[in-house]
C-alpha cells in the first residue's frame, strides 16, 4: 500500500491562539508540506480544489506544478478535480503540462461535486451535474487516447479533428481516479470503465464502504478489465502525537473547529439536516484516526485490511493546526506509522 498526504487548504484560525495566517502564507505552506512528503520517504501527495469558501485552493495544478519543482520521485495527485465544472480540452491540457514538469507523476482525482453554488457560479446547472460529469470523463479519456478527436456532446461546442497539445508522459496518460462510494453510480463509473477507486471516507465509517469496494471489485472483474489496473484508496483525517494523550491535547481542539465549520458548510447547502453534533468516538470509527504512533498504525492497518487498500492518504493540516506541530505530526507518520503498515 503507497502512503500519503491529502491537504484541501482549508484557511481556518488556529481556535488555540485565535491567529489566522494569509492566504500566501497558507498555501505556501501546503507547497513546504508536498516537499516534506518526499523528503520523509512517503509515496504522495494530493491537494484538493473547491471555490468560493474558506477551502482556497481553486487550481490544485498550480500547487503541485509547485511541489514538482522541488521533488523527483511523489506522486502528486488532485483529491479531486470538479470536472463538470470545467472544459475537458483544458484538462486534457493542463495536466499533460503538468505531467511533463513533474516527469511523468501525476495522478488525476475527478468527481462530480456536491455544491450547488459553485455550478450556479460557473453559469452551470446542478441539475445536470452527474451527467455532464460522466461526459466531461468521456471525452477527456478520448482525448488522451486518441490521435485526434470528432466529437459532438450535450454540454460543450464539437470538436472536429482536435489533438490536445503537449501530450502526457505516461502513456496512454495518467491514472485517473475515480472519487466515488457515497453513491453507486460513481462506483459503478470506475469499474465500467475500468478506473481507480478513491473513496470518500471521510465522510462515513469503515464499515460502510465494505460493501462499496465489494461491489467494485466485482463489477470491475466482470467488466473483463484487467486486474492489475483495480485500485482502491482511502482518506483519514489523521494525527501523530508523542502519547494518546498529547495527540488529543493538541490535535482535537482543531479537529473539532474544523469539522464544525465543514459541516456548517455542507448544512448550508441542505445536503444533510441540522449540523451533526461532535462526537469524537463516533468520529473515530470512521475518518478519525488520531494518537500515538502505535495506535495510528494499528487504526491505519484495519482500514487497510477491511477495505484492501491500494493507496492511503492522511488528511493532517487542518483546523488552523501551526504548521511546526503538522510537520511534527507528519514525521512521526512517516518514520513510525508507515514502515508497519505499508506493505
Amino acid at each position: 500500500m503507497q502512503m500519503g498526504l491529502l491537504s484541501l487548504g482549508d484557511h481556518l484560525a488556529d481556535p488555540l491562539t485565535g491567529e489566522r495566517v494569509s492566504q500566501r502564507e497558507k498555501i505556501r505552506d501546503m507547497i513546504e508540506l508536498g516537499v516534506r512528503t518526499e523528503e520523509m520517504g512517503l509515496d504522495a501527495f494530493w491537494v484538493g480544489e473547491h471555490h468560493f469558501n474558506d477551502y482556497i485552493v481553486s487550481s490544485p495544478q498550480l500547487v503541485l506544478a509547485a511541489v514538482a519543482e522541488r521533488t523527483s520521485r511523489i506522486r502528486l495527485g488532485t483529491g479531486v478535480t470538479l470536472l463538470p465544472n470545467h472544459d475537458p480540452v483544458r484538462i486534457a491540457e493542463d495536466f499533460a503540462t503538468l505531467d511533463i514538469v513533474s516527469e511523468g507523476r501525476v495522478d488525476l482525482g475527478v468527481g462530480r461535486g456536491i455544491f450547488s453554488y459553485i455550478f450556479e457560479a460557473f453559469g452551470q446547472r446542478y441539475d445536470d451535474a452527474r451527467p455532464q460529469y460522466v461526459e466531461n470523463l468521456e471525452l477527456l479519456l478520448r482525448l488522451w487516447r486518441e490521435d485526434a478527436v470528432t466529437w459532438t456532446g450535450n454540454f460543450r461546442s464539437p470538436l472536429t479533428n482536435v489533438r490536445p497539445e503537449p501530450r502526457p508522459l505516461q502513456v496512454p496518460h495518467p491514472p485517473i481516479w475515480i472519487g466515488g462510494g457515497i453513491s453507486p453510480e460513481s462506483v459503478d463509473l470506475a469499474a465500467d470503465l475500468g478506473l481507480p477507486l478513491i473513496l470518500p471516507s471521510v465522510f462515513a465509517p469503515t464499515d460502510f464502504f465494505v460493501p462499496v469496494v465489494d461491489r467494485y471489485r466485482e463489477r470491475f472483474a466482470a467488466a473483463g478489465h484487467d486486474s492489475a489496473d483495480m485500485c482502491v484508496g482511502g482518506v483519514n483525517h489523521c494525527f501523530v502525537g508523542t502519547s494518546s494523550t498529547a495527540a488529543r491535547e493538541l490535535w482535537l481542539p482543531r479537529y473539532r473547529h474544523y469539522w464544525e465549520w465543514v459541516t456548517g458548510l455542507i448544512a448550508s447547502q441542505g445536503l444533510i439536516e441540522g449540523r451533526p453534533r461532535f462526537d469524537i468516538e463516533e468520529l473515530e470509527r470512521g475518518p478519525a484516526i488520531f494518537g500515538s504512533a502505535e495506535e495510528v498504525a494499528e487504526r491505519i492497518g484495519n482500514v487497510k485490511e477491511k477495505l484492501g487498500l491500494d493507496l492511503h492518504l492522511a488528511y493532517m493540516d487542518l483546523g488552523g493546526l501551526p504548521p511546526s506541530l503538522v510537520a511534527d505530526s507528519v514525521d512521526a507518520y512517516a518514520s513510525e506509522v508507515a514502515p508497519k503498515v505499508r506493505n
